[in-house]
């Protein structure tokens, strides 16, 4: 982890280098932000800096809605300095959590579950639960920006394994259902079934 005064230049520069190497987290507001984000610089005494944004939402925080921690690019510090840490993150990555605990993942990987918890909680910053929990939240969150996929397909894409998870997710989260993210459709769209709704209804009303 950079030290702080580092990450504070970086934060008031909105330097776009150390976009994804560190997230911040706002005190006074509860949310954390990437460096670039455009919002009023915070004052140094409320802000904590973290490896990663699970860290930042263990810590209690929760993401910016305007810089979208979830686009971020992918943190040197996700990838670890160890060959198991990077095993294991390529691992959760890849589903590992969704179906199987962590005492699997550290089977799979050779080693201890409080050997691997401590050496994420060392790297990353994060649990692997909550590694994996910020992953799924990270890739709903895409899906409900850049797709038109039902919430449940969704919920089962981004690794929930059912709706309730899903919705229970987001909520404790952003305290907002998932659905209130998902981007309304364009006017021209909207129009076009207006008009085909009101062709339908002319068509099925009754003849005088």
């Amino acid at each position: 982890m950079l030290d702080f005064p580092t990450c504070l230049k970086a934060m008031r520069q909105r330097d776009a280098a150390f976009d994804g190497v560190f997230f911040i987290g706002v005190r006074t507001t509860g949310i954390y932000c990437r460096p670039v984000c455009r919002v009023k610089t915070p004052m140094e005494k409320n802000v904590t800096f973290h490896p990663s944004a699970a860290a930042a939402e263990q810590a209690g925080f929760r993401p910016c809605l305007r810089c979208r921690p979830e686009t971020a690019p992918f943190s040197p510090a996700w990838n670890g300095t160890r060959t198991t840490a990077d095993r294991a993150m390529r691992l959760i990555a890849q589903g590992a959590l969704n179906s199987g605990s962590v005492e699997d993942l550290a089977d799979r990987l050779g080693i201890g579950a409080r050997h691997l918890s401590r050496l994420l909680q060392e790297h990353i910053g994060a649990s692997p639960k909550q590694i994996a929990q910020t992953l799924r939240i990270h890739k709903a969150k895409r899906l409900l920006d850049q797709t038109d996929l039902s919430m449940a397909d969704i919920a089962v894409e981004a690794g929930f394994g059912s709706t309730r998870r899903f919705n229970a997710a987001f909520n404790k989260l952003y305290g907002r259902a998932p659905s209130s993210f998902r981007k309304k459709k364009p006017a021209a769209r909207q129009a076009a079934r207006s008009r085909r709704s009101a062709l339908l209804d002319q068509i099925s009303a009754p003849v005088a």
